[in-house]
């Protein structure tokens, strides 16, 4: 199957795989609201990351994600789905992710004290309940986003999007967005694949 793409159009595809973070990735587990899994995909393109973890139980389904609500951010996003915690984590460490739930734990750290230049995954829980009890025992960590309201939480896109944009300052910062982080190999690959979406 070919597909034609204009000289602007593959300039702009390069452009966008070049500033692509492959070492930062987001799980969001049993997240049932569309909206807002689509907006953590829309937050997740805008600051390059190329993977994103789904983990829904059997009480939960994966969501259906509609190309208007999503803006079509999921056409950008490789989307990998897990029916529990457990192998999830698996497959992110066999990746050589560090993974960080997000709970009020004593033992949680503040968001902008961990390194996120490192090859590291964000882990949000339900609009409810927050991440499993699976999850925070099976993760590297926890951290927080640190409020000072009365309220103490914020909706689950919001809290991703404060956590990737921070996330973002400290890539921009250390360099990583000004060299490609594929291999040649890879970045091809990809471009190819991104030439048929």
């Amino acid at each position: 199957m070919e597909s034609f793409v204009t000289p602007e159009r593959a300039e702009k595809l390069r452009r966008a795989i070049e500033r692509k973070q492959p070492t930062l990735t987001i799980v969001l587990e049993n997240v049932h609201d569309p909206h807002n899994v689509s907006a953590v995909l829309r937050s997740c393109d805008a600051v390059g990351v190329v993977e994103v973890y789904l983990i829904y139980n059997g009480r939960q389904k994966f969501p259906d994600l509609g190309e208007k609500s999503s803006a079509s951010a999921k056409k950008w996003i490789d989307i990998h789905q897990f029916t529990n915690p457990e192998a999830c984590f698996a497959a992110l460490r066999e990746s050589g992710y560090a993974i960080f739930t997000t709970h009020m734990a004593s033992n949680a750290v503040s968001l902008y004290n961990l390194d996120l230049t490192g090859r590291v995954a964000l882990v949000f829980g339900n609009e409810h309940s927050g991440v499993s009890d699976e999850a925070l025992a099976l993760a590297d960590g926890n951290f927080l986003i640190p409020q000072v309201g009365m309220i103490q939480s914020l909706n689950i896109s919001v809290a991703c999007a404060v956590s990737l944009f921070e996330a973002s300052r400290q890539r921009w910062q250390a360099g990583m967005y000004d060299t490609p982080q594929f291999s040649p190999e890879k970045f091809e690959a990809k471009f190819l694949d991104w030439q048929m979406r």
